[in-house]
């Protein structure tokens, strides 16, 4: 999210609000949450209202980085409501944007599209280069969960130009990392590797916990890919380590779903439904819908693997009904592709991306 946050006066709520921005900043979530709601209750006893809104967009972007999206969600609708209220176009903007990533991390992609959209006319007509490069990032990464790979792929590069020209090296990682996911889905598993090793290292040079985490997450994915199962766990546990110290759920369970599909790639399936199950858990936690579909796919899988063709069969068929409701397109062939090996009884597992 651009950070755009006013300059705070010296009292109590301006110096819980810095307090908090600088948790926050170090990927210190838990305690950022925590500071920010005091930071809030100071700015209503004032009666603050511009700072209320800032308090407003920095709890909700935490809350999204801790993967509890439906409170993310609440944050950024008050304030887009407070942002309309004032007239503040940049703030509602960014409102905006964080309710749009927040939908799209619970399934609704359609809704986050036309979010991140009326953001992006908004930044446009605004001139908010920074902005408008944020959203792009955005829609490409909805583009992704819609199941348009390339479409995604075409967008973070937009985003990544528009980044660079503005010197944003954050910026420039965050779109490495997109185009290594959605380069990976796509197939082009060497491009995904090259992305995501750019962005590990600019991630390291900026000291960007959470960046490394997810960069390591995407290496070990390109590892797995390669077949290198060795390198992938090396990776994923580097990931892991990260997003259990920042608290992020909904990070660290996509983290625990790769290591599963690693260990079921190497026939250790007793170690691959221990980490699906674990993984399913903080889906369940983070209403996540695509990532519960993930874990079904990987234990039917394990089950079919296995020869429980029963249990295997109803797993698909639950996993296809939820891709289906969601518009999940890439899941959605992943669920017919298993039903389609399941009838034909071939018992090969599959490397998904």
């Amino acid at each position: 999210m651009p950070v755009r946050r006013r300059m705070q006066e010296e009292n109590t709520g301006g110096s819980l609000f810095r307090q908090a921005e600088k948790y926050r900043e170090s990927a210190e979530y838990d305690r950022a949450a925590d500071m920010y709601k005091q930071a809030l209750k100071a700015f209503k006893r004032d009666r603050d209202i511009p700072s209320i809104l800032d308090c407003l967009l920095s709890s909700g972007d935490t809350f999204r980085a801790k993967g509890d999206f439906t409170r993310a969600g609440n944050r950024y609708r008050e304030a887009l409501d407070l942002a309309e209220a004032l007239g503040d176009r940049a703030a509602e903007a960014d409102a905006l944007t964080g309710l749009g990533l927040s939908l799209r991390a619970l399934g609704h992609w359609r809704d986050a599209l036309v979010m991140i959209n009326r953001a992006g006319r908004i930044y446009r007509k605004t001139g908010d280069a920074g902005g408008e490069a944020f959203s792009l990032w955005a829609k490409a990464g909805t583009y992704r969960i819609k199941g348009e790979a390339r479409k995604a792929v075409k967008t973070y590069h937009a985003a990544l130009e528009k980044f660079r020209n503005l010197k944003d090296r954050s910026g420039m990682a965050y779109a490495y990392c997109g185009l290594g996911g959605s380069s990976r889905v796509a197939g082009e598993f060497r491009d995904s590797e090259r992305f995501y090793r750019l962005a590990n290292r600019s991630f390291e040079r900026l000291q960007d916990r959470f960046g490394l985490a997810y960069s390591f997450c995407g290496l070990g994915n390109a590892r797995r890919m390669a077949g290198d199962y060795m390198g992938a766990h090396s990776c994923f546990k580097k990931a892991g380590v990260l997003y259990r110290k920042i608290g992020d759920r909904v990070s660290y369970a996509y983290t625990l779903w790769s290591t599963g599909t690693a260990f079921k790639m190497q026939g250790k399936m007793k170690r691959a439904v221990e980490s699906f199950k674990r993984a399913a858990e903080f889906f369940r936690q983070t209403k996540d819908p695509r990532g519960k579909v993930y874990c079904i796919l990987g234990i039917g899988e394990v089950d079919f693997l296995t020869g429980n063709d029963r249990d295997a069969g109803k797993a698909f068929k639950r996993a296809l009904k939820i891709a289906d409701r969601y518009g999940f397109g890439i899941e959605l062939g992943y669920a017919g592709k298993l039903l389609r090996a399941l009838k034909q009884g071939k018992r090969e597992p599959l490397n998904l991306p």
